[in-house]
């Protein structure tokens, strides 16, 4: 393993601030196919940072013992946002600024600007495909899902399919994408999907050792990796348009209290959840689901006003397995 600064700069209090790039390379001198992971745009989102952990620690011991395994090539991007991860916050502090709404285009000469397009440049020169790892907020929990923007979905699917996700959600395009660095990235033809899971702040491990299967598997189906030994079967994921999922929000302000568990299949009229009152406890609300379907996000944090997002289905509709 190669370890290797691609970003560099000074705090003002002389700091010296490094954004780190790991790399495992190929036996032969033409990769087979070249792979990153990155993780850590958004300093509160954390369960991408252990998962490549888990990556790295798995794939230093294979180079170690079957070195002939690596066919092509994997770079790993563990935390490209040290400053945001060390406050734990969403956006870059000092600047405030969401460094995943600085990619292309003209974004200034602003130090989360700089740091961007210094990874954008590393990532499309080093890679042919990458893996982008986010997490939710703080309020919802979200099951392992890929979130591919409409008109990419024939080129990313085949790749999506792979990673061991419960579901892939195909949105529709939106000028609001075209600052990320997975849209940047697939408009540079670096074939990139983008992987929400669990909640800002917190680590899921259950998740995350779900994920590290899936992105082995899709290792070796690009022919990055070979003959390792047996794989875990992948299980088909949910694939739905935004049609194709329900929205439950709150009708009152007070606490939200869940009684189903994420990842569940649930039934029309099943009870998801309860709103009730702060001041004496009253039901303000009870939260069915409106059809059948897959339950691939929940409310976490239980205080609510009126129009909060409660949970999501996956409905069981046409062309929804």
């Amino acid at each position: 393993m190669e370890s290797r600064a691609i970003v560099s700069y000074q705090t003002p209090s002389g700091q010296r601030v490094e954004v780190v790039k790991q790399t495992f390379s190929s036996v032969r001198k033409r990769p087979a196919k070249r792979v990153a992971f990155v993780s850590g745009l958004h300093g509160n989102e954390l369960e991408g940072i252990y998962l490549c952990h888990l990556l790295i620690r798995y794939l230093k011991n294979l180079q170690r013992t079957q070195p002939k395994a690596f066919q092509g090539e994997v770079h790993i991007y563990p935390a490209v946002n040290p400053q945001a991860i060390s406050a734990g916050s969403r956006l870059w502090p000092f600047f405030s600024q969401d460094i995943n709404r600085q990619f292309g285009g003209d974004n200034g000469n602003s130090l989360p600007a700089q740091s961007a397009s210094e990874l954008l440049d590393d990532l499309k020169s080093s890679v042919d495909i990458a893996v982008d790892f986010h997490a939710s907020n703080l309020h919802l929990k979200e099951a392992p899902q890929i979130r591919i923007l409409d008109g990419l979905h024939k080129n990313l699917l085949p790749l999506a399919i792979q990673c061991n996700v419960d579901l892939i959600w195909v949105h529709p395009a939106s000028p609001m994408f075209e600052s990320t660095l997975g849209y940047n990235l697939n408009q540079a033809r670096v074939k990139t999907l983008v992987i929400e899971t669990g909640v800002g702040l917190r680590l899921h491990r259950k998740f995350a050792d779900q994920l590290f299967q899936g992105m082995l598997n899709l290792l070796h189906h690009t022919g990055v990796l070979v003959d390792t030994g047996s794989l875990p079967k992948i299980d088909p994921p949910v694939i739905v348009h935004p049609s194709q999922v329900a929205l439950l929000q709150s009708r009152y302000a007070g606490l939200f209290v869940g009684h189903s568990d994420l990842k569940k299949n649930v039934a029309k009229g099943e009870v998801i959840g309860e709103v009730l009152s702060a001041t004496d406890g009253e039901v303000l609300q009870e939260v069915t689901a409106p059809e059948s379907g897959f339950l691939f996000t929940v409310r976490e944090h239980p205080l609510v006003y009126p129009g909060a997002p409660l949970a999501r289905i996956a409905l069981r509709d046409e062309g929804c397995p």
